[in-house]
């Protein structure tokens, strides 16, 4: 299946880590955010790429266009420098198509813009760009198509360390508690679609908006609980936590590192 990922958001609220960096090429660790979600798919087997581009999408086809494996893997050097022998590879075997889809578009228009692109697709993935999780997704595929929907969502659990109060209409609270702790779902970014979305998105729309109400109207949006990791780098305290869980070795989103169940 292809993985449509959009690129194109100004990253406003991590201004504070870079003024022109685009969210995707922001590091977690030594690599960017987008290399670690188009790892996580390629583990399994979805390594056909789709990148819609806007925010500075100069610099996401630089970083591809320069990748070098040698800078994410161990290698051999020999020949005084002339003969370079990578021990591991990571995207040799990747497909990466990379479209413009404009500077202010909104998801539902950077959809419709790599539309063609999935001529011939009966489902494809779809991802913000800005969120790592453990997710096994070959069941959430396995389930999505099991079901008869236009569009799947995974739910995940908020990982802001925000508070949820209740309260009477007099403004009394009668409980208060972590958010991540609360029956409170949100909508974790992936997303397994029918070609027929496009059927649901008119000019302008924004994907999760419109379009989805009118899946809802149809019982045609389907969610996917899940209870584990997950983490979006929206603010550049995120980016410090992630980081911080790369350099202590404790990363769940690589599922790539984990021995096989």
């Amino acid at each position: 299946m292809k993985v449509v990922l959009f690129c194109g958001g100004l990253g406003t609220r991590l201004r504070e880590h870079s003024e022109t960096i685009p969210k995707p090429l922001v590091n977690v660790g030594i690599r960017p955010i987008v290399w670690h979600l188009m790892r996580y798919y390629a583990h399994f087997g979805h390594k056909d790429f789709i990148l819609c581009l806007g925010y500075r999408g100069d610099l996401i086809r630089d970083y591809f266009l320069h990748y070098t494996e040698c800078m994410s893997n161990d290698f051999v050097m020999s020949e005084g420098g002339r003969k370079i022998e990578p021990l591991t590879r990571d995207i040799e075997d990747w497909r990466i198509t990379f479209v413009d889809t404009g500077m202010h578009a909104n998801l539902g228009q950077r959809l419709m813009r790599v539309r063609s692109h999935l001529k011939g697709e009966e489902m494809f993935l779809a991802n913000y760009s800005d969120g790592l999780c453990d997710l096994r997704l070959d069941t959430y595929i396995d389930d999505f198509k099991r079901r008869n929907v236009i569009a799947g969502a995974v739910a995940v659990r908020p990982s802001q360390s925000l508070h949820a109060m209740r309260m009477d209409d007099d403004g009394m609270v009668s409980a208060i508690e972590s958010v991540g702790d609360s029956n409170y779902w949100i909508n974790g970014g992936f997303f397994c679609l029918r070609s027929e979305i496009f059927e649901y998105i008119r000019e302008g729309e924004e994907l999760v908006e419109a379009p989805f109400r009118r899946l809802i109207d149809k019982r045609q949006l389907w969610t996917h609980r899940h209870p584990g990791f997950w983490a979006a780098m929206d603010t550049f305290k995120d980016k410090i936590m992630l980081d911080r869980l790369e350099a202590q070795g404790n990363c769940p989103w690589m599922v790539w590192k984990q021995p096989a169940p």
